[in-house]
């Protein structure tokens, strides 16, 4: 039986043999606050972007801590020949930008959810564009979705995606070979926006705690202290 928010085994089996030798090619592994991560239900992991290769080292670590992750990608994946098909199947969610239909991506999230499903968020929109690689200001649907469905907000923080693949690079720097610092903090409290109407101060202010929960465990990986305000997401993305 396929298991909640998982793909069939074929699919599974596919991605595994694709993604974790790439990954143990590419990089050594320091993860950290597995046990932070829930094992069963639907919950939204919400994460920093660095790099184009974040999902790829991302989802090994969810694979490897019993999460399959449900990505969002960009409606145009799933319309490319082959590689539409292997999205569709492997359980990613299409995110349709500057339309109508941008909603139907945060519908079809709630449905996952319901069924169990570990729902991936990069609340930023896009790769940081702060100059020291801190999180920027995120969107609003991760908290949208967590209010709407009460299902847990999971911060992931991780670190050196960008060594490998900068941001905007298309010749990966494979050596010398790389580390990949992960770690999960505690469920972000929004208890106190519970039963409030989604208004955008609301959902903004729920957005900027889960900004402030993925910086704070960025902070602890990096061993530095982040800046007071968040760097401001450029208009176009």
């Amino acid at each position: 039986m396929r298991r909640p928010g998982w793909p069939s085994r074929f699919w599974v089996a596919v991605a595994v043999t694709i993604v974790k030798p790439i990954s143990w090619l590419l990089v050594k592994k320091d993860w950290r606050g597995t046990d932070r991560l829930p094992r069963a239900g639907g919950i939204i992991l919400a994460t920093n972007h660095l790099s184009w290769l974040d999902p790829v080292l991302i989802s090994h670590y969810l694979y490897n801590n019993g999460r399959w992750p449900t990505i969002l990608a960009k409606s145009g994946l799933f319309s490319v020949p082959l590689l539409g098909h292997m999205v569709r199947e492997l359980m990613a969610i299409p995110v349709y930008r500057g339309s109508a239909d941008a909603a139907r991506s945060l519908a079809e999230s709630e449905r996952r959810i319901a069924d169990g499903a570990c729902v991936m968020f990069y609340p930023e929109g896009t790769c940081t564009r702060d100059p020291g690689f801190w999180p920027m200001e995120g969107k609003t649907g991760a908290a949208r979705l967590a209010l709407a469905t009460g299902a847990p907000v999971i911060p992931v923080a991780h670190w050196g995606a960008q060594e490998i693949l900068p941001y905007g690079s298309k010749r990966p720097r494979l050596w010398p070979r790389k580390t990949f610092r992960v770690l999960t903090g505690p469920p972000v409290d929004l208890s106190k926006y519970e039963g409030q109407p989604l208004h955008a101060d609301v959902l903004r202010e729920a957005t900027a705690d889960i900004m402030a929960a993925i910086t704070a465990q960025l902070a602890e990986l990096r061993g530095e202290k982040a800046p007071e305000t968040p760097f401001k997401r450029p208009s176009d993305n």
